[in-house]
């Protein structure tokens, strides 16, 4: 596979998802090709950048636009309106790349046709700082050069993983679509129960956040599993202990509560889905 695009990409929708990974790849190189943005808002933050052309509609497109790859990071709910124009693009030599929530793979083929090349990808916010972290499910269109190709540019955000049982997408969208909000509410729970200890406000969320956001990185980089982090820090008859015995409870504690939380969002994901 090419490291970069030999034919131009379309992206369609430049809102903070779609601009996220727009900057990803022109700091990349990967758009060497030119990239063509079809956004009603002006996508201003793009605006005169080299290589990027904007349009308000789908109408205002070159007639001889042969895109590469067409990325669709429009709302679910404006799908139906978008694909029409863009169905000309169709084909097994271009890429559609969808990060819409619940818009299946039959659902685009139904929309595109059999022919269609398509990726259903699922991102997270954090790809707004190069943070993110999205799985992809390839159609059997597409060619290996084209996965691969999907996982290039997802990973111009982020990190990027395959799977071939798209049913897979509900649980990743349970779990790291909707993870970002758990952890900021992880934030503002510990800094409100820091609050309630005696700390002042600001202390507290400062204490909050780049406690969370440390963890974080710690356990990314470090070649020992969370669990053994988590041992680690845990002295015997300590602090840290008392907490954990808390937070561990069998019945209602965070293990319990995360698992119902996923299941929950799991579920509506299929609902979505149809």
């Amino acid at each position: 596979m090419s490291e970069k695009l030999t034919r131009p990409l379309l992206l369609i929708g430049c809102g903070k998802m779609g601009g996220a990974m727009l900057d990803g790849w022109l700091k990349s190189g990967v758009a060497a090709a030119g990239v063509h943005i079809v956004d009603p808002t002006g996508a201003a933050p793009f605006q005169g950048r080299d290589r990027v052309t904007i349009h308000a509609g789908a109408d205002d497109l070159p007639d001889d636009l042969d895109p590469e790859v067409v990325v669709l990071a429009v709302k679910p709910q404006q799908m139906d309106d978008v694909l029409a124009p863009l169905a000309r693009f169709a084909g097994p030599e271009t890429l559609f790349v969808s990060v819409a929530a619940g818009k299946t793979i039959g659902y685009f083929e139904r929309m595109l046709g059999a022919e269609a090349a398509i990726v259903r990808a699922m991102p997270n916010t954090p790809a707004a700082i190069g943070r993110g972290i999205t799985v992809c499910c390839p159609n059997e269109v597409c060619s290996a050069g084209q996965k691969a190709l999907a996982e290039r540019l997802l990973k111009a955000v982020g990190e990027a993983e395959t799977v071939e049982d798209e049913a897979l997408i509900d649980a990743v969208t349970g779990l790291s679509g909707g993870g970002p909000a758990y952890t900021f509410l992880l934030i503002e729970c510990m800094a409100k129960a820091g609050v309630e200890a005696g700390l002042p406000d600001a202390l507290a969320a400062k204490l909050a956040l780049h406690t969370v956001a440390g963890a974080g990185e710690l356990a990314i980089q470090s070649d020992e599993e969370p669990a053994e982090l988590r041992r680690n820090v845990t002295s015997p008859k300590g602090t840290t202990e008392q907490a954990l015995n808390v937070l561990m409870r069998e019945q209602d504690g965070l293990g319990p509560l995360m698992t119902e939380a996923i299941a929950a969002a799991t579920r509506r994901s299929k609902e979505l889905a149809g």
